[in-house]
């Protein structure tokens, strides 16, 4: 698909929604499998209701039917490129790519013109960008509880294992399955090293990292349309969409500080906006289309209520996933039922995180799918309501900036400690670096 710039949409003549977005153009209508489900109302109110009021069906708003326009599309320079790379090779692409990355895109000898334009954008960023208003946004993001950060964490797994495309993209790509440790320690390396000042420099080799991983992303997404045809497309709209970035993006950012807020570490609407800001800049230099980037806290909560409304019931994969993940337990000896038993306290926390319907959901075909939740949920629920609420007590206390401040100088913690353990377990079977590259081979034709 080469670039437009009329109003009138440039389709590969496959479907009428094929194209990408130009300002001007008539909405298109969300794909089908976009519908709300009950299943993720309880985690939507629990996390918005301060700030909106949540229903069953999302709010119908611009921003929300512009999300719903871009779940049709994926990331226009980085599809591109991808394409430019299957004519020319996707060894010599990937030197190409490195090189600009390194060195600036003059430095690359003919690069295709698809290379050109991507580094047009990476190398200028928006006219909205404020690294300073950034920095502050970076701070409060890693200064948010460690609860806070869980909740994160357990609501992103449930989104990969149990929403419809991210779970349906993951399990196609076999890798949860077949190389779980080398998947593990990419996403740890590049959530930690996201939270470094300055990560997002030109320089930075975080930025690099961040670019490869966004190719990565694209050449998945030209496989998985490869592979799935025409009425996959027609019925659930781009693998891997723009609109499923931001998406991912927004709850990223504010789910930690508003999980923090609902428990009582109260935040106010100018950090909720500046970390906003930091992910909003995370999401385009992910290739997320700028019209549907955020502008404030209030716009992305708008897209976290849809997004996570639509998520979709889990599809085939998920079982896949779920039980290779559970193979362990599928001992019914006298221990293996006690190895069953013994996972009650962590999934109960899950629940307390997400909701027990989706663990349900998520270990409904798994040895686990009998082992209650609680009394575990609630004891989760009340310890964690009371080390949210110390931290919002030591924010009161004499000396607090300069504790965030020195907390927040570098990458966060918790996240380090989560890439040390990545490390340690994939060195463990031979994997010991992360060149993002693992997709060289995927948009590829057979």
């Amino acid at each position: 698909m080469r670039p437009h710039t009329g109003a009138q949409p440039a389709t590969t003549g496959g479907h009428p929604y094929d194209y990408y977005y130009r300002p001007g153009m008539p909405l298109r209508p969300p794909p089908p499998r976009a519908v709300a489900s009950e299943l993720w109302y309880e985690p939507r109110k629990a996390m918005l209701s301060p700030w909106m009021t949540v229903r069953r069906e999302p709010r119908d708003t611009p921003r929300t039917r512009l999300l719903a326009d871009h779940l049709w599309q994926g990331d226009e320079p980085m599809d591109e490129v991808v394409a430019a790379f299957g004519r020319l090779g996707t060894a010599g692409g990937r030197r190409m790519l490195n090189r600009a990355l390194e060195h600036g895109i003059d430095s690359v000898d003919d690069p295709p013109v698809e290379l050109v334009n991507l580094f047009a954008r990476i190398d200028n960023p928006p006219q909205w960008y404020d690294p300073d208003r950034w920095e502050y946004g970076r701070r409060l993001w890693i200064n948010v509880s460690t609860a806070g950060k869980m909740a994160m964490g357990v609501q992103d797994f449930m989104g990969t294992f149990v929403g419809a495309e991210v779970a349906s993209a993951v399990g196609e790509t076999g890798r949860f399955v077949k190389d779980p440790y080398r998947r593990n320690l990419e996403s740890a390396v590049w959530f930690g090293s996201v939270t470094a000042p300055g990560a997002l420099e030109r320089r930075s080799p975080i930025l690099h990292d961040t670019v490869r991983v966004r190719l990565m992303h694209a050449q998945v997404r030209a496989m998985l349309r490869r592979r799935w045809g025409a009425e996959h497309f027609a019925r659930h709209g781009n693998p891997i969409s723009n609109a499923t970035t931001m998406g991912a993006a927004v709850t990223f950012g504010l789910t930690p500080i508003c999980f923090d807020h609902v428990h009582g570490r109260r935040c106010t609407t100018a950090q909720l906006d500046a970390v906003m800001h930091y992910w909003a800049y995370i999401a385009y230099c992910f290739g997320v289309a700028d019209e549907l980037i955020p502008r404030s806290a209030a716009e992305g909560m708008e897209m976290v209520d849809y997004m996570v409304a639509t998520a979709g019931v889990a599809p085939e994969r998920t079982a896949g996933m779920a039980g290779a993940a559970t193979r362990a337990f599928s001992d019914r000896s006298l221990m293996g039922r006690v190895r069953i038993a013994a996972t009650a306290p962590v999934l109960g926390a899950f629940a307390f995180y997400s909701s027990a319907p989706l663990i349900r959901t998520l270990l409904a075909d798994t040895p686990l799918r009998a082992v209650p939740v609680e009394p575990w949920s609630t004891a989760t629920a009340l310890a964690t309501t009371a080390s949210v609420r110390l931290r919002a007590f030591d924010d009161r206390l004499p000396g607090a900036r300069g504790r965030m401040i020195r907390r927040t100088a570098h990458s966060d913690p918790f996240w380090n400690r989560n890439i040390e353990v990545a490390r340690f377990l994939a060195a463990r079977v031979g994997i010991r670096g992360t060149p993002f590259d693992h997709h060289d081979g995927s948009a590829c034709p057979m």
